[in-house]
């Protein structure tokens, strides 16, 4: 390996941002800290659209549909559906954004 194509430490070295294959207990706790913000954001628009008499289709949607943190399963809460890995789950923190989009639903059965 000498000469023009000579190899730098970075290159040769793997991938130089590396992302482990699970969370952490700190991401993960702060995981379950992001869905609750979002569990009470709701709760407090819901409450105060009750208060005025009004609601919201949205909201009442999101109620109906997605489930709280509490009633998450682990599996949901930091894996998601990827339909090209082996068994068809990724770890959350390996999707682009993870931490500014909600992933709360995922096909039956998976």
């Amino acid at each position: 390996m000498f000469g023009p194509f000579r190899l730098t430490n970075p290159l040769s070295g793997g991938l130089l941002w590396k992302i482990p294959w699970r969370l952490s207990r700190h991401q993960k706790y702060r995981q379950r800290q992001r869905l609750r913000k979002v569990d009470n954001i709701i709760a407090t628009l819901d409450s105060a659209l009750a208060k005025q008499g009004e609601s919201m289709k949205k909201v009442e949607r999101w109620k109906e549909e997605m489930p709280t943190e509490a009633e998450m399963l682990a599996k949901d809460k930091y894996t998601v559906f990827d339909r090209k890995v082996k068994r068809y789950r990724k770890g959350i923190h390996k999707v682009p954004k993870w931490t500014r989009v909600s992933q709360r639903l995922n096909p039956p059965g998976f």
